[in-house]
Formats: C-alpha cells, sequence, structure tokens
C-alpha cells in the first residue's frame, strides 16, 4: 500500500497558522528523477557566454517580480518589507557579479608551463585549469529566504561554474521558494537552457536522498551544526565521498580592550546592541560572546548596552521552533550559576521575543563552565563575559570553537592590539577592526566562512571565490593543440587570464 506524501504548508509566523499547502515531500523515486534531470542539463552549460546570460536574466526576473517576492517572503519569515528589499537587491547583485566572473573568466585559473628539458626532470607542456564538478545540491537557509536559498550565492556561484542545481527548499519559506525556483527556470528557458538546470525538491528526507544521490557532486549548505553535521557525515560516508561545503554555526565573539572601553563605552554598547538585535539576533554573524573589561569603563559599557537593549522592541522570530528553542536555551544560560541577566531575553508575547544579553565573569569558564556557555544560541541575545586581566583574555579566547568573524573593539593607540589581533586571527574567517560583523559584502577579497564548527571545509559561500567550491582541477600534459580546449590553445583564442 503506497504512503501518502506528507504535505508542504506555507505557516505565518506571526500567528504559527498555516495559510496555504504548497507542495508535497518528494520521495526517493522523485529524488532520484530531478537529480537525473538535472545531470541531464549539464552539457547545455558548457557555454560561458550563456551561462552569464542566464544569470542576468535570472536577476532581471526577479526584479521585475520583485513585489510579489518580497510578498511572499515576508508572509513566511516577517522580516519585514524593508529588510527583504535590501536582501532582494544583494540577491539580484550577487547574481550579476557572478555574471561578471564568468565574462572575465580568471576563475578558470589557466596554467601554462612550455616545455623545458633543460630542467630537473625535464618539464613536459603542461596545460591547467578548472572544469565544474556537476550536479550541486544546495541547502537553502531558513534566515536568508532569498540571498542563501533558492536564488543565493550557493545556486549563483555553482551556476556560474557550470554546474546544474537540485535546491532543497527550506520548510519556513516553501512558497517563497516555488515562486523563486519558476523565475530561475523561466530565465533558463529565456536564453534557450533546460529549465531543469534548476530544480527544487522539498522535504527533511529529500535532504538527505539528495546528499546521497550518486549523482550529486558537491552539496552547499547554511544551518544548524546538527543538520549540517549529519549531512556532512552521510556525504562523506557515500562510496564515493563527495565535498561537503556546509555553514553551520558561530559565536562571532568580540574583544573589548580596556583601553577600547575607557575611550568610547557609550558607542561600543550601542553598536553592540544594534547588531545583536538587527533582524531579531537570527545572522550567522551576530556577535554572540563578548569579553569585556571589568571595572568603571567596563561598567558604562553594560550600562549602555543595557539601555540600548531595553530600548528595542520585541519581535517576531522565522518559526516558533525557533522561538521554543530560543526561550529554551536563554533560560537554561540564566540558571548556571554565576550568570546575571541585565535585560532578560524572553517572550515578549505568545508569538514574539524580548532581546536581552547575560553577563558573568570570565573565570567561571575556566573553571568548567565554558561546556554549557559556548554555544551558539540563535536569536536576539549576547553573552558578555567580564576578564579582569590580559591573560584572562588569552584562556577564554583558547577555549573558542572555530567561527565565522571575530571582532576586536580597540582604542586608537592601543597597546594590545597587535597581540589581541593575532589572537583572534586562527578563530575566525573574517576578523574586523572597530566594526560590527552583521552585514557580509558581495566582494571579491571576502572570506564568509571559518574554522570549524563555523564551516566544514575552508571555502567561501560569499564573495566571487566561492565559485572556486565547484570546480575542480585537471591538467594536459603534451596534448597536441587540435585536441585541447580552445581555453587552453596557443595565442589565446579566447582572450582569457592565463599565467
Amino acid at each position: 500500500m503506497a504512503v501518502a506524501a506528507e504535505p508542504v504548508w506555507s505557516v505565518d509566523p506571526r500567528t504559527g497558522k498555516p495559510r496555504e499547502q504548497v507542495a508535497v515531500e518528494a520521495t526517493a523515486e522523485e529524488i532520484d528523477r530531478a537529480v537525473r534531470a538535472a545531470a541531464a542539463a549539464r552539457e547545455a552549460l558548457a557555454d560561458r557566454a550563456t551561462r552569464a546570460a542566464l544569470l542576468r536574466t535570472a536577476a532581471d526576473l526577479l526584479d521585475e517580480a520583485g513585489p510579489h517576492v518580497i510578498e511572499a517572503a515576508d508572509a513566511e519569515t516577517a522580516l519585514g518589507p524593508a529588510r527583504l528589499t535590501g536582501e532582494l537587491a544583494r540577491t539580484t547583485a550577487q547574481l550579476r557579479s557572478f555574471a561578471d566572473v564568468v565574462d572575465e573568466g580568471s576563475f578558470l585559473d589557466v596554467r601554462i608551463d612550455l616545455p623545458d628539458p633543460t630542467t630537473t626532470p625535464p618539464r613536459p607542456d603542461l596545460r591547467r585549469w578548472k572544469v565544474p564538478l556537476g550536479v550541486v545540491a544546495v541547502y537553502a537557509a531558513s534566515n536568508f529566504p532569498l540571498a542563501f536559498s533558492v536564488p543565493g550565492g550557493d545556486t549563483a556561484s555553482a551556476l556560474a561554474a557550470g554546474c546544474p542545481v537540485v535546491i532543497k527548499a527550506h520548510p519556513d519559506h516553501p512558497a517563497t521558494s516555488e515562486l523563486c525556483a519558476s523565475l530561475l527556470r523561466r530565465a533558463a528557458a529565456k536564453v534557450g537552457l533546460p529549465e531543469d538546470v534548476v530544480v527544487l525538491v522539498h522535504g527533511f528526507d529529500a535532504g538527505v536522498d539528495l546528499v546521497r544521490h550518486p549523482l550529486v557532486a558537491a552539496a552547499g549548505f547554511t544551518g544548524s551544526v546538527t543538520g549540517g553535521r549529519a549531512l556532512f557525515d552521510a556525504a562523506a560516508a557515500r562510496p564515493v565521498p563527495i565535498p561537503f561545503h556546509g555553514e553551520l554555526g558561530s559565536l562571532n565573539p568580540v574583544v573589548i580592550t580596556a583601553a577600547a572601553a575607557e575611550e568610547r563605552a557609550a558607542e561600543i554598547g550601542a553598536g553592540l546592541a544594534a547588531s545583536v538585535t538587527l533582524g531579531q539576533g537570527q545572522f550567522c554573524t551576530k556577535p554572540g560572546f563578548v569579553l569585556a573589561p571589568t571595572g568603571e569603563a567596563g561598567d558604562r559599557f553594560v550600562s549602555a548596552l543595557t539601555d540600548a537593549i531595553s530600548e528595542s522592541e520585541p519581535g517576531v522570530m522565522l518559526d516558533h521552533r525557533m522561538r521554543d528553542r530560543f526561550l529554551t536555551a536563554t533560560y537554561e544560560l540564566a540558571q548556571i550559576a554565576g550568570v546575571a541577566a541585565p535585560v532578560h531575553p524572553g517572550p515578549g508575547g505568545p508569538h514574539t521575543v524580548n532581546a536581552g544579553f547575560l553577563t558573568f565573569d570570565a573565570e567561571i569558564l575556566l573553571k568548567g563552565a565554558h561546556s554549557a556557555i559556548l554555544h551558539e544560541c540563535f536569536g536576539p541575545v549576547t553573552l558578555v563575559a567580564r576578564y579582569s586581566s590580559r591573560d584572562e583574555i588569552t584562556a577564554v579566547l583558547g577555549l573558542l570553537p572555530g567561527n565565522l568573524t571575530a571582532t576586536l573593539q580597540m582604542a586608537e593607540e592601543d597597546p594590545e592590539a597587535a597581540s589581541l589581533l593575532a589572537e583572534l586571527t586562527p578563530l575566525a574567517g573574517r576578523v574586523l577592526v572597530n566594526g560590527w560583523p552583521t552585514g557580509v559584502a558581495v566582494a571579491g577579497a571576502q572570506h564568509h566562512g571559518g574554522p570549524y564548527p563555523a564551516t566544514t571545509s575552508t571555502a567561501t559561500s560569499v564573495g566571487a571565490t566561492a565559485i572556486e567550491r565547484w570546480l575542480r582541477p585537471v591538467t594536459y600534459q603534451s596534448t597536441p593543440q587540435h585536441l585541447l580546449p580552445q581555453e587552453l590553445r596557443d595565442g589565446n583564442p579566447l582572450g582569457l587570464p592565463r599565467r
């Protein structure tokens, strides 16, 4: 007897009530068909000009449908039209940016060594470039329904590399996912590509089936440590393991030097509050752990932070499961001996939460409480550890896991700055000075990744070099000109950057 497919509902996070049934969860057979359809479309993506046209056309269609996309995303995430308008602009900018990357061509990393019989050993003719891996599984994120989901950076960079994508929609925004996928597929058809260069699937089991499929060549994930690690392990346990680029969790530590607190305690407190409460604390780069000095200057910082967070309004989180986890986690943290709550994080109403922060002496971390305290708490809360010496900072930093970001708040003339910057560098993929980590610029020099558990690889998911995740190098040795790809032939017929 066949088992009925589970429905996929769009839910209003402002009320917790279902809005509409959007789809049904994909079966293993449907995942197989989806992946095979995407794989069959791979050769059509070989032409770089067509890929660039696809990305630009997708951006144009998303812009044209902007009001509908924003309305759908707001109904499912409660992130608000202003935030989502900015996110849509970022999303279309990413697509166009990767089109520029494709046109420019240096991502192919063409390197040519001409033969030299005088070297030891003699060097043959060697020509190296990068080729697409194949079908990429993309796992959409909850907190960015556009920029890190169906039309987001993983999809854009994979298509730019020449890889078709099968996207596992996030259950928090299935209607938005369907709308965006339809626009991407329309873009493919407009430029003469098979629509199946982009395929969308739904369902928890679909995520596992997808990463295990033998035709899936790589995966990109943004989400929880638990979910990401399970998929990472599944990717590694395959008969043929595949790269799994997962962004899992991050504390994003901040160190405030004594000199910085003395110089601008109020400014730092206000800036931290704004960063922690941005998007109801649902940013992967939220500063979730702060080392602040004891003493009068540190007290002024805590007072400014108290005032700023107390003024924040209750907000709706992405879904009620996240709200429940936030309330449970913050309650449990507040029960730990030595932890105080100058502003209590907690329920703001039946569907909202209040922002807050917790404080404690850094010493309790060194006495064993670190395992209960030093983990990401998704939502509008941060932890402030008060240190009493420079050595205590070093000891606490030694307890931290890997992070996406690490921030140093320093004074203009600060004797501790250089050594602290050196200690923060091994902890994160992006190190900031006198700024706040929420907000990730899409740029060639950007790195959005970090040591585990921030990510499962050394790659970035933001910026031009995100395309490298979906490519592998191939070298041709002593190959006749007429058999070489045009990208590697003498005379550089395509005008590519080459070394």
